[in-house]
């Protein structure tokens, strides 16, 4: 395990700290003509030849493989990638990179991890609740709120395209994990929070309509994951 943080360690600080902007775009500009492409991967094998203390004489397969595979993967990535898949292509970008990490670590070490260890009645049922915060709230409280709907068009274009089900989303995340957690007070902090962001909204609109339909549904998001929370909570004192 020691040897994968080591090789993460040297991945978050090529990949994050020692890359600017600048190096970026001029990769996805140029690909592989792109000097910085190259001094990225430079620093890459530097930082690695930092963590492993210059023992290339162990760990040489180990050198290699990582910096040619991400070479490889970032070049895979610069090729396939458009304006409207980068978010989709930074995400398999560093998956790749940790698979590979993890794959280069299992040269040396048991880097194995038995799936069965994984699927056990307490992390089921987690998935299963988070999935129903997340996910079927949302569809929900779509559901209950609808029927009033009293957004403009005007404020729909004011806005920022599924802002409002992101957000909805993460205040409910953010809740169950403060019931689970025992953090009651965060949650007051969390509605406060939002009232205070909110407060100009309802207080420049002069529909009465906008201000009841934007407090039901912010109700009712902070209702569903609460009762979420003390409901999860109970069927685990039950496992």
């Amino acid at each position: 395990m020691l040897l994968f943080l080591k090789f993460l360690l040297a991945h978050i600080l090529g990949d994050f700290v020692f890359q600017s902007e600048k190096w970026v775009k001029n990769k996805e500009e140029k690909k592989i003509k792109s000097i910085k492409l190259y001094f990225h991967i430079g620093i890459h094998a530097l930082l690695l030849l930092l963590v492993l203390q210059f023992n290339l004489q162990e760990y040489w397969l180990a050198f290699l493989f990582i910096i040619g595979t991400h070479c490889l993967i970032d070049l895979l990535k610069l090729y396939l990638q458009t304006k409207n898949t980068q978010r989709i292509w930074f995400f398999i970008d560093q998956v790749l990179h940790l698979i590979t990490l993890g794959f280069a670590t299992s040269f040396y070490v048991d880097f194995s991890l038995p799936i069965e260890n994984f699927i056990t009645d307490k992390i089921l049922l987690l998935i299963i609740f988070l999935l129903l915060v997340v996910f079927v709230s949302a569809i929900v409280i779509k559901i209950i709120i609808t029927q009033w709907n009293p957004e403009s068009e005007k404020e729909n274009d004011e806005s920022l395209a599924k802002a409002g089900r992101y957000i909805g989303m993460l205040e409910r995340l953010f809740v169950f994990t403060f019931v689970i957690s025992n953090h009651w007070e965060a949650i007051g902090f969390l509605l406060a929070a939002k009232s205070v962001f909110r407060f100009g909204d309802l207080t420049s609109s002069k529909d009465r309509k906008l201000t009841e339909y934007i407090l039901i549904g912010t109700l009712l998001s902070f209702g569903f994951a609460i009762f979420l929370g003390v409901l999860y909570l109970y069927l685990l004192n039950l496992l």
